[in-house]
């Protein structure tokens, strides 16, 4: 699949390659698939290792092909497609006949981004997510939750303990823990917590003290110490200044952090993933992933993206994609992020905020989290060198810049089929959508936002706004290819939740946010799967259930398109199957 420079698809599909030769073949049709052929009974020579029979094959391939009820895989590929007869040839002694019955079978679920990393270093820091995710409702929980932790866990004085996922807007304080309720935990203790965004973190006392933060730490580039009266910090770190305290890897050793990469894998490979993006890493950490993927293969594949922001020159100037995947690892290509996040008032907005942090001016916008002018001046390079890149943009300022970006590029030298990302870009507006549109973005939706935080979005940034978090249908009805995302682990990596949330677009609350926004099930799934495999330049080899593809597949319990919209988010993943094998099943 690609697509020309206004951001229209086109279709080159090669109809019936597989079929015609099977036409000539009318006898061996025939044969009962109970009766199994030898090898040398086929055909072609060619018997599947695994062959799916069902009605509700979902192959997401262009519109108008006949749906199969019939997929042979041999190794890692799809080798052919068809009704239950016409596939009879393909089955051989040792061939694995699994009859769907009222299960789906579609192509393997594509994160369009994410950052897998994190979640796996999750897995050893403290749970503070409010429910539908965790219990948390209130800072006495957070504080509670981390000294059962302490106790539990018998973790000595001096170690620092992370948290992550506290959410000020579902706390029932509606404020953000500080220095003084972390104090709460432990003053022996080093005690640093993430917010649900990932875009702020609070320190207790002694983190700061450690971290050398005080009344005279200048606020860094891109962030801000929130400060109290006095002047001294409150623990609360924006954006850049959460580079100020201590990371959660601290203490992690490597064998431990492999440890937690490969459980990771699993979690993502229960949600029907075959493909996972891991985002915002340093060139040496790449290193490190490939070497592991050498000593022993991602069961599925793992593609990242190098922060570009701290980049020196020399650095970015040297980067290149890998065209291909070794042992299930690529690196993808760079990330640049612009801006913060909606649910953190951080996203940089060119109209104030309804309602801003506490303590904000009436005319308060955020602020870039990088220097615009180095933005303006790096992007066209990158561009110009064919690196893919990912654009963290979420407030319509930040939107701004990304397209001036691009423009200033396209003014040197037209824009090829770049593809370049904007993430998230959740504050779009109408005419920026048009503006992606002529200049071949693909922006990928934080699509879950109207679920988790929608009645929040009505707070900060009003009715009319919130209404048009996260465009999808103004993009599509544009022409222009979409995906949508977890960002997990902001919220876990269930696809399809994700799904569910694009096609309802239901607040918590019940109140349908943006209800011209929402989509049909064909296109959310389109997104997470033949959609995401586009913007990762895979179109030729995933997304979509074609003859000659990776045999990449997710088995739901019921088909998606039968379902009431409501009960899309409870189908079970039956089971997961990355090139040919099965890397989860539910037992």
């Amino acid at each position: 699949m690609a697509r020309d420079k206004h951001g229209q698809y086109f279709t080159l599909v090669c109809k019936g390659l597989v079929l015609a030769s099977l036409g000539l073949i009318l006898s061996h049709c025939g044969q009962d698939l109970e009766e199994p052929l030898t090898e040398a009974d086929s055909l072609h020579g060619e018997v599947a290792d695994l062959v799916f029979i069902g009605d509700h094959i979902l192959t997401m391939a262009a519109e108008g092909s006949t749906p199969p009820t019939a997929v042979a895989v041999r190794a890692d590929r799809i080798i052919a497609l068809g009704t239950e007869q016409e596939l009879a040839q393909y089955i051989g002694t040792e061939t694995r006949v699994e009859r769907l019955g009222e299960h789906a079978l579609l192509p393997g679920f594509i994160d369009a981004h994410g950052h897998f990393s994190s979640l796996a270093r999750s897995a050893d820091q403290v749970d503070l997510s409010s429910p539908p995710v965790g219990g948390v409702e209130s800072i006495d929980d957070i504080v509670r939750s981390l000294r059962l932790a302490i106790e539990r866990q018998q973790i000595p004085p001096g170690t620092s303990v992370f948290g992550f996922g506290y959410d000020d807007s579902l706390l029932a304080e509606r404020r953000h823990p500080t220095r003084a309720d972390l104090d709460r935990v432990s003053t022996e203790h080093p005690i640093i917590i993430r917010h649900v965004s990932g875009h702020l973190v609070v320190g207790n006392s002694l983190a700061l003290a450690e971290a050398g933060v005080n009344a005279e730490t200048a606020d860094p580039i891109g962030g801000v110490v929130r400060r109290l009266p006095n002047g001294e910090p409150d623990g609360v770190m924006e954006e850049t200044a959460r580079g100020l305290l201590a990371d959660s890897s601290t203490g992690l050793t490597p064998e431990r952090f492999d440890e937690l990469r490969r459980k990771a894998i699993d979690i993502y490979a229960a949600y029907g993933i075959t493909t996972i993006q891991d985002s915002n890493l340093s060139l040496s950490y790449v290193g490190l992933l490939r070497e592991e993927a050498a000593k022993k293969p991602y069961p599925v594949d793992i593609v990242a993206y190098a922060m570009a922001n701290p980049m020196p020159d020399s650095e970015l100037a040297a980067v290149v994609a890998d065209s291909q995947y070794e042992n299930g690892f690529r690196l993808g290509g760079l990330k640049f992020t612009l801006d913060g996040s909606p649910q953190g008032r951080t996203a940089w907005l060119t109209e104030p905020y309804d309602e801003g942090p506490p303590g904000a001016d009436a005319d308060y916008v955020a602020y870039p989290s990088y220097e615009p002018s180095e933005f303006m001046r790096r992007i066209p390079g990158v561009i110009e060198r064919g690196v893919p890149t990912l654009v963290h943009v979420n407030g319509d300022a930040a939107i701004d810049l990304l397209l001036d970006g691009l423009a200033a590029a396209n003014e040197r030298v037209p824009l090829s089929d770049h593809r370049t990302v904007a993430i998230h870009a959740q504050l779009t507006r109408e005419d920026q959508l048009d503006r992606m549109r002529d200049l071949g973005v693909v922006p990928s939706f934080y699509s879950v936002h109207p679920f988790f935080w929608g009645d929040w979005h009505r707070l900060s940034f009003g009715e009319e706004r919130a209404r048009f978090i996260s465009p999808m249908r103004a993009a599509l009805d544009r022409g222009i290819p979409v995906t949508i995302h977890n960002d997990s682990p902001i919220v876990p990596p269930d696809i399809m939740r994700l799904v569910s949330i694009a096609v309802n677009r239901e607040t918590r609350s019940g109140y349908v946010l943006g209800p011209d926004q929402r989509v049909s099930v064909m296109e959310a799934l389109h997104a997470v799967t033949l959609g995401a495999a586009y913007q990762y330049f895979e179109e030729a080899e995933k997304g979509s259930i074609e003859v000659g593809k990776r045999a990449d597949f997710v088995i739901l319990a019921r088909d998606p398109l039968e379902v009431p919209k409501n009960e899309l988010a409870e189908i079970p993943i039956v089971e997961t199957i990355s090139r040919g094998l099965t890397v989860f099943k539910n037992q």
